[in-house]
């Protein structure tokens, strides 16, 4: 992303080019994070533009992440998905990080869903179950917000007092119920990474009330509360984060986690895109 140009005009230039593909007015954006593309199939496909050919998106260089913006209908609502994210890790700054969401709320969007693979803080949590984010820890050391503000996307001091929205929270619940797909709630903390936690750093992330950690999500939310959206995002538990008995990790047998417990989470976030209330 060129930092030559103000961001309303990258966003507006992202925008247009994506328009000129064909993509329409989405109401709901959904970020697919590791593991998670096959979402990406349960989605009437309309339009597929690589993430290359989109003026000043970042590119992602992480195993696991297509790279790919799909516009197209699940369950009948016009959804445009990111099929992968880019990381703080990578060397792209706060702002490069978020600008993908900035770019779905200029397509239209209302609604954010987002899904990351983490790691397991709380002890009663399992590699391969279903966390419903419902608030999270900024450690990352940066934000997305920092720097001068544009007011037409968004206001100075965004409040976080509901960073992640309790209507939708509350119907995610009422869904995986009906759905019968088991599912916990919890505490995001954010980090830089790329590297893991040492097992005094775990330590200390449950003690400050977290229960999944991982390298993403935080950077989008901010974006996306800062812009308005109403947001939900999900979490994979691919493996465990208890320092009193921590294993090596291997991305593959993370990435093979994250695919079995895919087609739970897909079915549920197909329910709740259906079933999201008209404003």
């Amino acid at each position: 992303m060129s930092k030559a140009l103000p961001l309303r005009r990258q966003i507006d230039e992202a925008v247009a080019l994506l328009r000129d593909r064909g993509v329409g007015i989405p109401r709901v954006g959904i970020i697919l994070g590791t593991g998670l593309g096959v979402l990406a199939e349960r989605i009437e496909p309309e339009v597929v533009v690589p993430y290359c050919e989109i003026p000043h998106f970042p590119i992602s260089t992480v195993e696991g992440h297509a790279g790919e913006l799909l516009f197209g209908h699940l369950a009948g609502v016009a959804v445009v998905v990111l099929k992968g994210r880019v990381h703080f890790y990578e060397g792209y700054s706060m702002q490069q990080v978020a600008f993908p969401v900035r770019v779905i709320r200029g397509l239209g969007a209302r609604e954010l869903i987002i899904s990351s693979a983490v790691g397991g803080l709380n002890p009663l949590f399992r590699p391969g179950e279903i966390v419903l984010v419902t608030d999270h820890i900024n450690l990352m050391g940066d934000n997305p917000l920092i720097g001068s503000n544009d007011e037409t996307l968004g206001p100075r001091f965004p409040d976080m007092s509901e960073p992640y929205c309790r209507e939708h929270l509350k119907l995610t619940e009422r869904l995986a119920v009906d759905e019968k797909i088991p599912m916990r709630k919890g505490v995001f903390v954010g980090v830089a990474g790329p590297n893991l936690e040492t097992a005094a750093e775990y330590r200390f992330l449950r003690q400050i009330g977290a229960d999944v950690v991982g390298m993403s999500l935080i950077p989008e939310n901010l974006a996306a509360v800062h812009g308005g959206l109403r947001t939900l995002a999900f979490a994979i538990i691919t493996d465990s984060c208890l320092p009193d008995a921590l294993e090596p990790v291997d991305i593959q047998k993370i990435l093979r986690t994250a695919a079995e417990a895919e087609p739970k989470l897909s079915r549920l976030v197909e329910r709740v895109v259906e079933e999201l209330p008209e404003e």
